[in-house]
């Protein structure tokens, strides 16, 4: 395993910031961790790097206990905090020279190591300024540069993308799939969009206590619903027509020419539907795919439904 996490606890003034948790991360995969504010990802990603002791139990990366052997610990592993700080006055490759040396790097292979990272992270017409002239969207790249420089088998992102407009936040999406394809990635985010896009596994944590631990697919199929295909016609249908088409466990109709039909497949089951509407002279108007909201199964995770209850009054 590349990360595991065995009845971890952390305590703070007999306040329980983590609560006995455990889970683990295979070579490959990209997890998010999620839960509200105060519901110990923090912690969490900081007793794996070394950076606070656990109350009790164990933290292993790459086989290694983080206790027990925090320096080797540090070489195989790559964090950037939520705040990502840097040293603002440094230029770009100055400053990735400078952590690569604390790494243990030098001579050729740094330099080598410095470049590669600059290419890998789009930072080619950034090295030459000073981090301090930079916008948050490139500070983060460099961010992620120096949590690379030693090329590291696990890589942990504590809000990879806070603060960043929406261009930004595509960016540095795009730079951490694409750093997936050849690290162990767990990143901690509030955003469930980047959750859908980038991860192969969700874990969420609430209150200090592991509340989800699935594939995204599962979890967003845990309403027992699964994914819904809305269809509209041009008139109102008989829902049963609808129900006996293939593949359909259940029909609802929020409109009077509207229909929600929640199924498990996906391309077949639109191609029946096409089939059924044409057989039977129904002219079809609108037809689209939506996932169950995993914002509301995190609502639901975390008992959170102030925030669903509002926005269900606003519109």
């Amino acid at each position: 395993m590349s990360l595991e996490v065995l009845g971890l606890s952390k305590h703070y003034s007999g306040q329980k910031a983590v609560d006995n948790i455990s889970f683990s991360v295979k070579p490959g995969e990209i997890v998010g961790f999620l839960g509200p504010n105060g519901a110990g990802k923090s912690t969490t990603m900081k007793i794996a790097t070394c950076y606070l002791p656990p109350t009790g139990g164990t933290v292993k990366v790459c086989g290694k206990d983080v206790q027990e052997h925090p320096l080797a610990v540090r070489k195989t592993i790559g964090y950037l905090p939520e705040h990502n700080p840097l040293y603002l006055e440094m230029y770009v490759h100055e400053y990735l020279r400078f952590i690569g040396s604390l790494h243990g790097l030098g001579g050729k292979y740094l330099k080598e190591r410095v470049g590669e990272v600059v290419s890998l992270c789009g930072l080619e017409r950034e090295q030459n300024k000073r981090i301090q002239a930079l916008s948050k969207g490139y500070r983060q790249r460099v961010g992620l540069a120096q949590a690379l420089v030693h090329d590291p088998e696990v890589l942990i992102l504590d809000e990879p993308t806070t603060g960043l407009d929406p261009n930004q936040i595509l960016e540095i999406r795009q730079l951490i799939k694409s750093i997936s394809a050849r690290k162990t990635v767990v990143f901690s985010t509030h955003i469930m969009q980047e959750v859908q896009a980038l991860c192969n596994r969700v874990v969420i944590i609430n209150r200090g206590k592991i509340v989800a631990d699935s594939p995204v697919e599962l979890l967003q199929d845990r309403s027992g619903k699964g994914r819904m295909i809305i269809v509209e016609f041009e008139n109102p249908v008989d829902s049963l027509l609808l129900q006996q088409i293939e593949g359909v466990r259940e029909v609802e109709q929020p409109a009077p020419a509207r229909y929600v039909l929640y199924t498990n497949e996906d391309k077949k089951l639109r191609s029946r539907i096409f089939r059924v509407a044409a057989d039977n002279d129904l002219p079809l108007i609108g037809l689209r795919q939506e996932e169950t909201s995993l914002e509301s199964i995190f609502q639901e995770l975390t008992g959170n439904t102030s925030v669903s209850n509002k926005m269900n009054q606003s519109e």
